[in-house]
Formats: C-alpha cells, sequence, structure tokens
C-alpha cells in the first residue's frame, strides 16, 4: 500500500468509513462558494470530536501531509478549499455541531467549531441573551471558522468583530496535542494570551475545536431606519450627528450604493422595499432602545436638520417587524446577489472614518478611469470604516476580456493603494485565504511578516496547516 492510501485507511479505520469521501464524494468541499476555484485531496474526513481530529492530524503529521481545515466553505478568500496537489486532507468540522453549555448568569456560551452562527444566536436568544455577531451567511458559516477569520459584520460598532466576543478556546495542533484554553473567564493575566495566535490566523496554526463565547443582554426594540441621499460628501454631516445623539445605542450603521440596490433587486425582484431607482446612496441604521418613542423624537430633530439643510433626501422608518425585516434582506442579499449578476472583484478596505467620502470619491474616479466598463457597487459598516468596495462586470463583459487575471491584479491594486494612501488596510474582515497572499507581501511591514513567520515556524514548521494561505512564505 503506497502512503497516500495509507493515510486514507488509517483515518477510516479512526473515524469509520463512512465519514471518510474520497473521489466525487468530495465534491462541494473542493470548490469554493464562488465556484471561482478548485482543488484536490485524498479524502475529506469528518470528524465527530476533539479527539478525533486530534487522531487525523497525528496520521497527517506522521506522514507529512497537508491539511485544509473547511467549516462552512463561504470564504470570500479561497481560504477553506484544497490546493491542487492532491496530497492533502481536507479536514470538514460540521459534525461537531453540539452548543454544549450556555449560561445566561456567566454570560457565556460554549460551542463545537461545526456550529451553525444562526444556531448558537438562538441558543442565546432562548434564555434571554445575545450572541452579537451577525453575517449574510449566518445560516450556514460555521463559528469555528468566523473566529478563524475574525469575522466582522454588521454589529461591530457596538460589539466589536469576533475577536472581542471570544474567552476561550481549544484547538488542536499540527502534531495531534490539544491545547486546552476553554475558559470562559473576563479577566486571566498569566503571560501571552494564546487565544489570539489562532483567532484570525484561517487554520494556519491549528484547528479550532471548540469555542467559549461572550453573551449579552437581549436587545430592546429596534428602529431601523433607511435614509436616502444622493452626495457622499454629504455622509458625516448626518452620521456624525446620529452617532453623537445615540451612541452605544446604535447597534449598525451600514452604507448602500443605489448601484448596489439596483443590482439587489434585479437578481430578487420580490424585495419588498420602497425606493427611487436614481437614488444614490443609502444608510440602513439599527437603534435598540427600551423608548422606542423617544427614539422617535431624537431622530426627528436629528434627521429633520440635515433634511432642511438638504443634505438627505428621505427617511424611512420601519413600521413594523416584517418592513425591517425585508430592508435587512435587502443587505444581506449583497453576497448572493453578486454572485448571480455577474463577475464582481470585492475589496474588503478599512479606512479611518473621516476619510470615507474621499475615499469613494477618489476611487470612483480612478476605476471609471481605468476601467469604463465597470460598475461600481458599495456596501460597507461605516460606522467602523470598513468597506466592501465591489468592481462589477457583467458576464458578456467580463467573458470578453482576454487576460482576466491581469485584470483582476489591475482593479484591485487601483483600490488598495488608495486605501494604503489614506493609512488604511486592504482586509479589514474577510482575511487573507490564498487570494490575498501577495498583498501581504506588498503591504504588510517586512517586521511584521518576519514575526509571523516565526511563530508558524514554531507551531508549523513543516507548513502543513493550510499551506499557501495568509502567509508570503
Amino acid at each position: 500500500m503506497d502512503v497516500d492510501n495509507q493515510v486514507v485507511a488509517e483515518i477510516e479505520a479512526r473515524l469509520g468509513a463512512k465519514f471518510v469521501r474520497t473521489g466525487a464524494d468530495t465534491e462541494g468541499f473542493i470548490e469554493d462558494f464562488w465556484g471561482r476555484a478548485w482543488g484536490r485531496t485524498l479524502c475529506v474526513a469528518q470528524p465527530g470530536s476533539t479527539d478525533e481530529v486530534a487522531a487525523v492530524m497525528a496520521i497527517c503529521h506522521r506522514h507529512g501531509i497537508a491539511v485544509f481545515p473547511q467549516g462552512g466553505n463561504t470564504s470570500t478568500c479561497l481560504g477553506a478549499v484544497p490546493d491542487v496537489g492532491g496530497r492533502s486532507v481536507v479536514l470538514a468540522l460540521g459534525r461537531m455541531n453540539r452548543i454544549l453549555s450556555v449560561d445566561p448568569v456567566d454570560g457565556s456560551l460554549v460551542a463545537e467549531a461545526g456550529c451553525i452562527l444562526a444556531d448558537i444566536q438562538q441558543a442565546a436568544s432562548d434564555v434571554d441573551r445575545l450572541f452579537p455577531l451577525s453575517l449574510g451567511a449566518e445560516g450556514s458559516c460555521q463559528i469555528g471558522g468566523n473566529v478563524s477569520t475574525n469575522a466582522g459584520g454588521t454589529s461591530v460598532l457596538r460589539y466589536g468583530n469576533t475577536r472581542d466576543l471570544v474567552l476561550g478556546m481549544e484547538v488542536v495542533l499540527p502534531d495531534g496535542r490539544i491545547w486546552n484554553g476553554l475558559r470562559t473567564l473576563r479577566k486571566n493575566n498569566t503571560g501571552y494570551d494564546l487565544k489570539h495566535l489562532f483567532i484570525g490566523a484561517e487554520g494556519t496554526l491549528g484547528v479550532i475545536t471548540k469555542v467559549a463565547l461572550k453573551l449579552f443582554p437581549s436587545l430592546g426594540p429596534m428602529t431601523t431606519v433607511l435614509i436616502s441621499f444622493d452626495d457622499i460628501a454629504d455622509l458625516t454631516s448626518f452620521t456624525e450627528p446620529l452617532r453623537r445623539s445615540f451612541d452605544t445605542a446604535i447597534i449598525a450603521m451600514e452604507l448602500i450604493s443605489g448601484s448596489e440596490v439596483r443590482i439587489v433587486n434585479t437578481i430578487f425582484p420580490d424585495l419588498n422595499v420602497p425606493y427611487d431607482p436614481e437614488t444614490g446612496w443609502f444608510l440602513l441604521v439599527d437603534i435598540a432602545s427600551d423608548a422606542p418613542a423617544g427614539v422617535s423624537d431624537l431622530l426627528q430633530e436629528v434627521l429633520g436638520a440635515a433634511m432642511e439643510a438638504e443634505k438627505i433626501l428621505d427617511v424611512l422608518v420601519a413600521a413594523n417587524e416584517a418592513q425591517r425585516a425585508s430592508i435587512w434582506r435587502l443587505r444581506h442579499s449583497v453576497t448572493e446577489a453578486h454572485k448571480k449578476y455577474g463577475m464582481g472583484m470585492s475589496h474588503d478596505i478599512a479606512i479611518p472614518i473621516v476619510e470615507i467620502p474621499r475615499f469613494i470619491q477618489t476611487a470612483g474616479s480612478k476605476v471609471a478611469a481605468a476601467f469604463p466598463e465597470a460598475e461600481m457597487a458599495l456596501v460597507g459598516h461605516v460606522g467602523d470604516g470598513n468597506l466592501h468596495y465591489n468592481v462589477m462586470f457583467e458576464m458578456s463583459v467580463w467573458n470578453a476580456i482576454p487576460d482576466q487575471m491581469k485584470t483582476r491584479k489591475a482593479v484591485y491594486k487601483v483600490v488598495y493603494d488608495i486605501a494604503a494612501s489614506m493609512n488604511g488596510t486592504f482586509s479589514a474582515e474577510h482575511g487573507i485565504g490564498a487570494l490575498h497572499v501577495a498583498e501581504m507581501k506588498t503591504y504588510k511591514p517586512p517586521i511584521e511578516l518576519e514575526i509571523m513567520r516565526g511563530i508558524k515556524s514554531l507551531l508549523d514548521p513543516d507548513n502543513r496547516m493550510n499551506p499557501g494561505r495568509v502567509l508570503p512564505l
């Protein structure tokens, strides 16, 4: 028996053959969500416990086999699919989907890495608590992947990124050893806080198998507002008064371009959100308060002044939960709409909040000059400076481009250079994956890369964990 077959046989002996996929049965695990990249693998291992993960890791370590950890496979950066080499194992954690404890008094929840994010949200809600991480893929993404990519989402303005929501974790190291840091302590000042090495590492240092998460008090009644306006230069004239007036009661503040709304409505014409198709921009705001009447009065005061100054065109306040859900469906349908609409280059940049209007104006003019056939469509977490600047090509236009890779790189460079010039970053919440490794070398200071390589070589000296991702070697 050759080594590759022996590896598969050993994994089957440990997990059971029904939980090891080979050949055609690996479909769905070896391509990314967008259908942009495919890989090959010896097998897809589907462990059901931490001990089984450790056993698979030990087998792969012994035989020098690469491991690609995979959660819900919703990465936008090609971070969760294997490479084309074929001498690898995909470690799919979907069977490890148990919620192990929910403690409303401690304000904590412990779950296995394969738990769907929406299920964790519901488990918190069942005990009148809130787990605030929220993003478009929450019905299919897994909490292990959320932690591994330090996911952001729409509630960062109040609650922070995933990093701010993690109390502890359990991790299987590349050689199969288990580190148990699964604590729910708020304070533990005993040296290096190791969990932060694995948060955002995208599976390049080990496999997160369990996480302990912070829970928060449930929110009061929510007021959802959709503000329309035409000039991006006017953005801060009403967002800053809103933030001063409502402070931490603002849960989300989402910027959506009119072009983005039109794309979503083209793909999903049943969206029941009234809007003028000629409007340039929309701002979606969620405000939580136990006194919604007071919110309404203050909104009228703050936005009334902006409307009198002709900074905004219209304000739609959701009249009920159904209308609120429709407005948020518009926001959360963006990714799926892009996938069906055409070829989009999504940029996950972050810049200082004060620079948002200037970035949009600068990028708009430079992208239009370099790629006149492209359409800009933008959504952004304007409260934290994270913009998803999407450069869209209709498929007929894209298919006529002779060197698509060259065009893709040229688009990235235009947008990322502008972000860097404003002291920003090319990746705010999506991560690096395999898609943006070159940008790490271009935009990351050499001393930071040196430190990161040192950490990688300590934990994974053979570069078997998610190779080709995150770090240019």
